[in-house]
């Protein structure tokens, strides 16, 4: 069973490789050495993958948490195939920070940690276009969060949402940004911040896990999301 499963996951790498939607040009492979390690890694995404073809029987239908366990698996795997495949020379991808970066024109990102930002800088994003919200953008969210914080603490924080908000009203204006988009973990912290800032900015909300270690293709499916921001 499991020798049937390998050969299917197989099979799939073959066809998510030669129907890829990004912006490649495939060439003819030249010689080269397989990544044995990122292969395996591919395989296993693959396979984790296809356990919701048999989950989801008989309609494959996927409830929406399900749907992004999935993608998020097969985008996984994607990536590391694109690798495989630059490693022959079967693809000259376009440089994936600048894409990022015209995908991300006319958008202001906040996230909730200093990490999640550095991460998002490093994969192309213009620092300038990042805000780190570390407190929520009403005092009454902080109470959501921390029902027990003391009222002194609260008003400590009160300076910091108005700067933080100020903050936010200044980039929109001084750098003509024209949607506001949430980037940030599906904890307590990242749905409060995605709420608010939908009710505030009419900001879109993505909620990724592990989002310090999110990849470029990742970034890219979000970012496409909204394709004539520029």
């Amino acid at each position: 069973m499991e020798k049937n499963r390998l050969n299917q996951a197989e099979d799939l790498i073959k066809k998510a490789g030669s129907s890829s939607n990004s912006p490649e040009i495939i060439k003819e492979p030249r010689e080269g050495i397989i990544n044995v390690q990122v292969f395996e890694k591919a395989l296993k995404d693959l396979i984790e993958a296809e356990d919701f073809i048999y989950s989801s029987l008989p309609s494959h239908k996927l409830n929406l948490e399900d749907s992004k366990l999935f993608a998020g698996k097969m985008v996984d795997a994607r990536a590391k195939i694109n690798e495989i495949l630059a490693d022959f020379g079967v693809l000259e991808k376009v440089k994936t920070e600048n894409k990022i970066s015209d995908l991300s024109k006319g958008l202001l990102i906040i996230t909730t940690k200093n990490n999640f930002k550095k991460a998002l800088v490093k994969l192309g994003i213009d620092v300038q276009q990042i805000i780190v919200a570390g407190v929520p953008l009403e005092v009454s969210d902080m109470k959501e969060i921390n029902p027990k914080i003391p009222e002194a603490a609260l008003q400590g924080i009160s300076k910091k949402i108005e700067h933080t908000k100020n903050d936010i009203n200044r980039k929109i204006e001084n750098m003509g940004l024209k949607e506001v988009l949430v980037i940030a973990e599906p904890d307590i912290n990242g749905e409060i911040l995605g709420k608010r800032s939908k009710e505030l900015y009419n900001a879109h909300i993505n909620l990724e896990s592990n989002l310090k270690d999110i990849n470029a293709d990742i970034l890219i499916e979000i970012l496409l999301e909204y394709p004539n921001l520029d």
